[in-house]
């Protein structure tokens, strides 16, 4: 009976396993984005899930990079704490196609009362291809811009 009694307490006074999301959307002259996840609360607030789209414009760049999605295996870094938002989106084109890449980093902190959830910032798009009329060096275009973050 007293080691029913002690799983018991043990099993109800076991913190709460709380989650929430976040979610970063820009909308600029070339560039539109919006990704987001779930995350966890407490013990590192680890990204549980993540997906999001993104669309820019590119000369010479291939449409496989320039309308794309993104999905948790394509998130290279996640930083998030009460001040400070950043990710790091990496995703490469696949197949036997050319080398290319869209990168995407957010740099955020939180604008308002520590509890509101309001993170704002800049993002930086980069957009890589070996396909198209670069030659030997590829096709690069750079799209930077602001942006806002909501995290609960």
């Amino acid at each position: 009976m007293r080691l029913v009694l002690v799983v018991l307490a043990g099993l109800i006074c076991e913190p709460a396993l709380a989650s929430g999301g976040l979610n970063c959307a820009a909308d600029g002259e070339g560039v539109s984005f919006d990704v987001g996840g779930g995350v966890t609360h407490g013990m590192g607030g680890s990204l549980f899930s993540f997906a999001g789209k993104v669309t820019a414009s590119g000369a010479g760049i291939g449409a496989d990079l320039t309308q794309g999605e993104f999905a948790r295996e394509h998130v290279a870094q996640y930083w998030l704490d009460g001040e400070e938002l950043r990710l790091l989106l990496y995703r490469e084109r696949g197949g036997d196609a050319p080398h290319g890449f869209v990168e995407l980093t957010i740099r955020a902190v939180a604008s308002g009362e520590a509890d509101e959830g309001v993170y704002a910032g800049r993002y930086a798009l980069t957009l890589f291809d070996m396909t198209g009329d670069g030659g030997s060096e590829g096709i690069t275009v750079d799209h930077e811009g602001d942006l806002e973050c909501l995290v609960e």
